[in-house]
């Protein structure tokens, strides 16, 4: 029987999900060959909704080159410039605009961030800085942060999975910002946070590959 039978989804929104969800997850790790044949074999799908998938997967930055992406220094400096600019400005404009129930939102991001599971916290990250983002009502701005969310993934997990100090305290900070409607300070604050982040996932990274190196 074929695996995409009676779901109510098209085969390209679920060959799509399985393949991110593997190569966030770390089951197929950076710097793999995709081969469409061989995907397709193994989750039981024709090769036209595994093209169309990793056709969207390369636009999200996870395939380059038909293999998973294994971020650089560089790649990951460019990615965090663009986001302390954009971020930057959201949080600014959230000073500004947020509603109230959006406020609420940011709160309980915050309680999850230092009370929930791993998981919990992950999505509570994501939540705290998507509802920041759409703060701006800027299509475009929102567009660009949303495609780079896969990579953002990447590096979100690792400020959480390595408990990045102050992570949440930061959070708090910008929370408050915002609901005093002090934009200079909410943007300043979001910057730094960006910044520390990046300083963090530098330093991880750095880490990781000389543990690499000694174990040759």
């Amino acid at each position: 029987m074929s695996k995409n039978k009676g779901k109510s989804r098209p085969a390209y929104h679920q060959t799509y999900e399985v393949i991110r969800d593997r190569i966030l997850n770390g089951d197929i790790p950076g710097g793999t060959k995709i081969v469409e044949e061989k995907l397709a074999a193994e989750l039981g799908y024709s090769r036209t909704p595994i093209r169309e998938s990793l056709r969207q997967l390369g636009y999200e930055g996870l395939i380059v080159n038909k293999k998973v992406v294994q971020p650089t220094e560089k790649d990951l400096r460019d990615l965090f410039q663009v986001r302390i600019l954009l971020e930057g400005f959201s949080a600014r404009s959230a000073a500004t605009y947020l509603p109230e129930e959006d406020l609420i939102s940011l709160s309980e991001c915050i309680n999850i961030g230092r009370e929930g599971t791993t998981d919990e916290i992950m999505s509570a990250n994501e939540r705290f800085h998507e509802i920041i983002v759409h703060s701006t009502g800027n299509s475009m701005m929102i567009d660009t942060i949303n495609r780079m969310q896969s990579i953002i993934y990447l590096f979100r997990k690792t400020v959480v999975l390595y408990s990045r100090p102050r992570l949440i305290d930061e959070h708090e900070e910008i929370y408050e910002a915002i609901k005093s409607r002090d934009g200079q300070e909410a943007e300043s604050l979001m910057k730094n946070h960006l910044q520390s982040d990046l300083d963090f996932c530098l330093h991880i990274l750095s880490y990781n590959q000389n543990e690499k190196k000694g174990s040759k």
